[in-house]
């Protein structure tokens, strides 16, 4: 095997102008654990490449720690405000306190409405743009679906969710290489400072809804603060909309290009729920976490030292050979498929109940009203070394 070119893993550009399968490929037997050097002054980092030291390292809860930060680019510059106030950067056993109350707001009894509207939604979505013949699906379809389903759940006033979909698009991706990291930063304060008028004003006018519930409920035998209420509720907007919007996009993208397994779907060759995992699997739309150590370890019999910064490659763990046959074919039968696009441990997603039933609805959508599905241009990949996607799909379906 020839020598590997690491790639800059610090660059929002790398997976655009990179293809990442191939890279992963390149580097998993060689370097399951590598030291990445960063640009300037920003401190390096390890990279885990391989699927069974990345789910080890998710389950190691007591040595790697989210509270600093469970993205690079948040850890290159130091802590993560909301350490200790938000469930995904807060560890045990105030990570339990506040997982068990999000959780509520994923529990059956909530989600079964919302999974119905969804359902709805989604077949009118797919009816009205089944009509335009070609159109482009990012922004006529996935923008709505998810987006719309978090602020249902929320009970986000319908006038104000344009404003939290732009926002949110400029949280942690960017449409072209000139964006302004600082546009970024921008935008998750708004969307922060958002929740945090809109968290006062539930705790003054309660309903029955996931943020009077969030924001009305003892932790640890008190109220979360009206920020902590904020910062969960941002990162519910965030996950639930990003990580479902790249899922739905790349998997109408995958389709296209596989007119076989489009044709399985639609004959109910495959099971639905079995196409959800394989879609999961195939986009991987959060391509990393990261974990910061807490004491000297070793993962695949590389020390790490504490405080060091170690990053978990999602898209190469689901593409990883040892575990996944063929695993660069798009196959919606694929058994087992214990993917880890949701991640795995304790923090595992909250929200991955929710991710699956509106992929499932998309697709149900798709198998039941259209024929075929066609790419009408080559799409443009988002600009973020967090999030692997499209920003738009032209395409279409007959």
């Amino acid at each position: 095997m020839s020598p590997v070119e690491f790639l800059d893993l610090t660059d929002p550009a790398t997976f655009v102008r990179h293809e990442a399968r191939e890279y992963w490929q390149q580097v998993r037997p060689e370097h399951p654990v590598y030291w990445h050097d960063s640009p300037g002054e920003l401190p390096g980092f390890w990279v885990v490449t391989r699927f069974s030291d990345i789910q080890s390292a998710y389950g190691n809860a007591k040595q790697l720690s989210s509270a600093r930060g469970t993205v690079l680019d948040v850890l290159l510059h130091g802590n993560d405000s909301a350490s200790g106030k938000m469930l995904a950067v807060t560890d045990r056993p105030r990570h339990q306190q506040l997982r068990n109350l999000m959780l509520r707001a994923f529990s059956p009894r909530v989600l079964g409405p919302v999974v119905e509207r969804v359902e709805q939604r989604t077949r009118r979505l797919v009816a009205d743009v089944v009509e335009l013949g070609s159109f482009d699906f990012a922004t006529e379809v996935a923008e709505h679906i998810p987006m719309t389903t978090i602020c249902d759940l929320l009970s986000i006033p319908d006038g104000d969710r344009a404003e939290l979909l732009k926002w949110n698009k400029l949280a942690l991706s960017a449409d072209s290489e000139e964006a302004d990291e600082l546009d970024s930063l921008i935008a998750r304060n708004d969307i922060v400072a958002y929740f945090m008028d809109l968290a006062k004003y539930r705790r003054d006018n309660p309903g029955d809804d996931v943020i009077t519930m969030i924001a009305t409920t003892q932790v640890g035998g008190e109220l979360l603060s009206d920020e902590e209420v904020a910062l969960n509720c941002y990162s519910l907007i965030l996950g639930g909309d990003e990580s479902s919007r790249m899922s739905a996009i790349g998997a109408v993208k995958a389709l296209a290009e596989n007119p076989g397994q489009w044709a399985a779907l639609r004959a109910g060759a495959v099971s639905l729920d079995g196409a959800v995992e394989e879609v999961l699997r195939w986009v991987t739309p959060a391509m990393h976490f990261a974990r910061t150590a807490l004491a000297d370890l070793e993962i695949a019999g590389q020390p790490i030292r504490a405080g060091d910064i170690v990053t978990l490659w999602n898209t190469s763990a689901n593409d990883d050979e040892t575990v996944f046959a063929d695993p660069r074919t798009f196959d919606l039968g694929r058994q087992p498929n214990k993917h880890l696009t949701f991640g795995h441990g304790p923090h595992f997603c909250v929200g991955a109940f929710l991710g699956r039933a509106e992929l499932r609805a998309l697709l149900a959508a798709l198998a039941d009203s259209v024929q075929s599905i066609e790419l009408a241009g080559t799409p443009p990949r988002i600009y973020s070394n967090f999030l692997f996607g499209y920003s738009s799909l032209p395409t279409v379906f007959r």
